[in-house]
């Protein structure tokens, strides 16, 4: 078959499944999840002609890295037990409290910057993992936590992990087989007298732009979701109240990333921002500086809908006892940053845990296709050493450790099977290309973006982005997707006459960033640590609001950085964007809001 149309119809399909099962009919991804797997096994074997023995191999490399997600999930239920049953969750609420009462003022901090923070020093979706119980933590329903954790994963994931997704994702996605850069690509880097590590770079200088332009309105997403979705009444308005304050929390974070990018490289932009910003919100906040006048709050839990909540419920675990100093009570979450740091950033460290201590398992069933479990490297022992030395720090008793790891251990299994069908679904799309079929096709991901690239032409710079997202979507990793993608997406930019087509590659960068707010297996594993499984596709609904701005945005503003600003498509979507948002806050700001009816229901 070489009908690309009909190609991109059947690698959509398992995508589409999934989509439609999660969004539309509202199942569980435990249900949905398993009817993908079997969908995206029947496409590669009658289309994509995939053995038997590939297909197996596949399985079995996505349950090994189920396995690896698992384990960091674990490590942060287990966080989030500990420091419940310990009393130290009384403390850390009580600080923030004093720093502000306001629920969108917390979420800006927590989520925002030390979210970004996390994200810069372990990336691989542990900011969620982090972001989302300590949210919940404080008080915020299981929900509205998840999705913070979310949408703030969008600017800081291009510089995650210290830069992997530019370092290793467009570095390995860009080179051949001995792992130097293709001809056309080392063409372009002498051109610009740039090394290997120059070229990576001023790509990511550009992705570092982009970012900064797009995601200065993130903290406002995502206090006017949280507000319109999760308040008393769905206020969007008073998720606006807040834009100074939210707009200032945005810049703190992104002048300094953007000039750690330009001035140091890819591999600390997120870190640094994250930490700088941090510092300076928190001491500004505490003096007041462009606090709201009014505390916004989360209604009383009795009138919470019950699809807010999930079965974690830390108010119903905390341990009585006198409040610990605050320093005592952050303690775990210092020793997780710097472990995180220590971990990425020691050489030797760094060499041993990703060398000798990671376990390889190559070559299965006798394929091309091997997997390494890197469980010491992995947040996930992080997170365990961080429990162990709260156990001491906080002087813990027997029993309050074993009911943690009672509870963490009970919540882990919901996760568990989603999970288990997500990951094998993942990897038989990502190998169903080159030698692992028989019918000579590109893999399912190529061919959907060929297909895209064949109908866009020279417009092809504003879809861009979406491509990078579904990479993201399907693999749950920015790296990944810039690994499958970055190679076609500088060939694409080529052949519409690019002058610079590193830049399809910085907005492809850009756009897998932003679906790490939609990808399935990080929803999951986000949503397990809250206990929250089954709300997969209303996570996802509110979550596609932000990614969709994001690639619409970057897309057409990587138009104008390659074909200037005047009546073209990415001037005309770029304007289309600003008058969207113009419209939308002018409508919020003019009408009442509206009941929410969730929380109606949930008064009868």
């Amino acid at each position: 078959m070489d009908n690309l149309a009909v190609l991109a119809f059947f690698a959509l399909l398992p995508i589409l499944v999934v989509g439609a099962l999660l969004l539309w009919l509202r199942w569980p991804a435990k249900y949905a999840m398993p009817v993908g797997l079997a969908v995206v096994v029947a496409v590669a074997t009658a289309v994509w002609q995939m053995s038997w023995n590939t297909i197996a191999a596949s399985v079995v490399q996505g349950l090994l890295i189920a396995v690896g997600l698992l384990w960091i999930v674990f490590g942060a239920l287990l966080l989030l037990e500990t420091i419940t049953k310990s009393g130290a969750l009384q403390s850390i609420r009580a600080g923030f409290t004093t720093i502000s009462p306001d629920r969108r003022v917390q979420v800006v901090i927590v989520a925002w910057l030390f979210g970004s923070f996390i994200e810069g020093a372990a990336g691989f979706g542990t900011p969620a993992a982090v972001v989302a119980p300590l949210l919940l933590a404080l008080g915020f329903p299981a929900m509205a936590a998840v999705m913070a954790g979310l949408i703030i994963q969008s600017t800081p994931v291009s510089f995650g992990a210290v830069g992997t997704p530019m370092i290793t994702g467009v570095g390995t996605g860009l080179s051949g087989t001995d792992g130097s850069f293709v001809p056309s690509v080392q063409a372009r880097a002498d051109a610009l007298d740039l090394d290997r590590a120059g070229f990576i770079a001023h790509t990511a200088t550009q992705v570092a732009t982009v970012h900064a332009l797009v995601g200065v309105l993130v903290p406002l997403f995502l206090v006017c979701l949280m507000t319109g979705f999760f308040g008393e009444r769905r206020s969007f308005r008073a998720g606006l109240a807040v834009a100074p304050f939210a707009l200032y929390a945005a810049l703190a974070m992104i002048v300094p990333y953007l000039a750690v990018a330009y001035l140091l490289g890819p591999e600390f932009p997120s870190m640094i921002g994250g930490f700088v910003g941090l510092v300076v919100v928190m001491y500004t906040s505490s003096r007041g500086f462009l606090m709201p006048k009014d505390v916004w709050d989360f209604p009383p839990r009795e009138r919470w809908s019950h699809r807010w909540s999930g079965s974690v419920n830390p108010d119903a675990e905390m341990a009585p006892g006198a409040r610990m100093p605050l320093a005592l009570a952050w303690s775990p979450y210092v020793i997780v940053a710097a472990l995180l740091l220590l971990t990425r950033n020691v050489p030797a460290l760094k060499t041993f845990l990703t060398g000798p201590a990671v376990i390889k398992v190559n070559n299965i069933f006798g394929s091309e296709i091997s997997q390494n479990m890197d469980l010491l490297y992995s947040p996930g022992a992080i997170f365990l050493l961080a429990c162990l030395a709260t156990y001491v720090l906080h002087r813990m008793t027997g029993r309050q450790i074993g009911a943690s790891w009672k509870v963490a251990s009970g919540q882990l299994a919901g996760a568990a099977f989603a999970l288990l069908c997500a990951l094998p679904l993942v990897r038989i799309f990502i190998n169903s290309g080159g030698a692992n079929n028989a019918a000579g096709l590109d893999s399912m991901p190529i061919t959907l973006a060929e297909a895209a690239a064949n109908v866009t032409g020279e417009g092809w710079p504003v879809l861009a982005p979406f491509i990078g997202a579904l990479g993201a979507f399907v693999a749950g990793s920015n790296t990944v997707s810039n690994m499958m993608f970055a190679l076609f997406q500088y060939s694409t930019g080529e052949g519409i006459g690019a002058t610079s087509p590193e830049t399809v590659v910085a907005i492809q960068a850009v756009g897998g960033a932003a679906g790490n707010m939609v990808a399935v297996h990080n929803v999951v594993a986000a949503a397990a640590t809250v206990g929250l499984l089954g709300r997969e596709g209303d996570l996802i609904r509110k979550t596609v609001i932000p990614m969709t701005y994001y690639c619409l945005a970057a897309g057409s503003i990587g138009y104008m950085w390659i074909f200037g600003i005047g009546l073209n498509v990415g001037t005309i979507v770029f304007v289309l964007v600003l008058a969207a948002l113009a419209v939308t806050a002018w409508q919020i700001t003019t009408k009442r809001d509206a009941v929410n009816p969730e929380l109606e229901l949930a008064k009868i």
